[in-house]
């Protein structure tokens, strides 16, 4: 458990605005800080209030509804929230990643300089997955670091970013990608809690090469082995911006009869978890379970529950950092990884200027976790 600050100052008066889409993460994040500040006032809040209205063309309009004026002030925003919608010519459009980072910019002009610091939660990174440059392109995340750092910004706190080096856009400001390791375990041994964590019966599987760099702390952390897929492409051609996959193909020890988690950052389309979760089944695998931080599900839900009927996947755990359709949260096959309350932590620590070291190093609490994990199962007779 992290403790209150008791001792420490805090830099300001602490202010927390939730974006559009983000006023449900927002309330629990607001409601484990009054916690840990020890106030009994349902009253108090540490939200400010923050609109964005738009005109007829769609144009719109940064507007804080309160003064900020030294204030610590944390924006949460999530860009790939498609729930919500705004009028443009009379029509109802969803917004688009742009739309709502240019509305997180509104909001910090509407600042006028006034906060004593600026700190931008974005759990999932605006065009995080355009990190690099290969041909004559553009390189987004980049750009959109160094704008937000050169309206005033001073902390970037992401997560699981798709590559965390894009903080050299901006080396002297703060940049944090969290990993979410522990709470995805925390969930998992809740969900399925006979799951053994040892080698002869539970593999830790990448999606692809790219992925390593994320599955290998995981499997490391947890005392599993690791297999891997790549994906063989055609250079050959290119679809939408893109060279197709073919096929994947497994590097590491034999899956029959064990159970896999396959780790992974982002669900898109949901094509190449798909054909992993078949081929593994194919390989005999006896469950399959997915970890990943981010469930877009760009191509609908059906193919999921298609897997899950035939056996294909037991269970889907994301988190709650970005938006989840109604549809998605009925679904049996899905379990939610709640982040608010270490997404409070986050913030009470940057508040009080204190080092973030223990929250981004998820090792002791994981090591704590599958201890109690083991002593549950001895004594279930699970394990011997």
């Amino acid at each position: 458990m992290i403790k209150p600050f008791e001792t420490v100052l805090p830099v300001g008066k602490l202010s927390i605005i939730g974006m559009r889409g983000c006023e449900e993460i927002t309330k629990k994040v607001d409601w484990y800080l009054k916690q840990r500040a020890g106030y009994k006032d349902s009253d108090h809040t540490f939200i400010t209030e923050a609109i964005c209205p738009r005109f007829g063309t769609g144009e719109a309009k940064g507007v804080i509804l309160e003064s900020i004026r030294g204030h610590d002030l944390f924006i949460i925003c999530d860009v790939f929230n498609y729930g919500v919608t705004y009028e443009m010519y009379g029509m109802q459009v969803p917004m688009s990643p742009d739309d709502h980072y240019a509305d997180l910019k509104r909001i910090i002009a509407a600042t006028n300089g006034k906060a004593r610091r600026i700190t931008v939660i974005m759990p999932m990174l605006y065009e995080g997955r355009q990190h690099k440059r290969k041909y004559r392109e553009s390189l987004d995340s980049a750009i959109s670091l160094q704008e937000l750092v050169g309206m005033g910004v001073e902390n970037i706190i992401t997560f699981d970013a798709h590559d965390p080096r894009i903080q050299n856009a901006i080396p002297l400001n703060g940049f944090e990608s969290v990993p979410v390791a522990y709470q995805m375990m925390k969930k998992l041994t809740a969900s399925f809690p006979d799951i053994i964590f040892d080698k002869e019966h539970t593999l830790v599987i990448s999606p692809d090469e790219g992925g390593m760099n994320r599955a290998i702390p995981f499997a490391t952390m947890i005392g599993l082995n690791l297999g891997m897929f790549y994906k063989r492409r055609d250079f050959s051609v290119v679809e939408q911006g893109r060279n197709p996959i073919i096929s994947h193909e497994f590097l590491g020890d034999s899956v029959e009869g064990k159970d896999v988690i396959v780790v992974e950052d982002i669900i898109s389309s949901g094509e190449s978890a798909l054909d992993i979760f078949y081929q593994l089944t194919k390989m005999k695998a006896k469950r399959i379970f997915m970890c990943c931080t981010f469930g877009l599900f760009c191509n609908g839900l059906e193919a999921f529950d298609k897997a899950y009927e035939e056996g294909a996947v037991t269970g889907v755990l994301t988190t709650n950092l970005v938006y989840r359709s109604p549809e998605l949260l009925k679904r049996p096959w899905f379990k939610e990884v709640d982040m608010s309350k270490y997404m409070s932590f986050i913030i009470d620590t940057l508040h009080h200027d204190a080092s973030m070291s223990n929250l981004l190093n998820p090792v002791d609490r994981i090591d704590k976790l599958m201890e109690k994990v083991k002593s549950r199962q001895l004594e279930e007779g699970l394990i011997k």
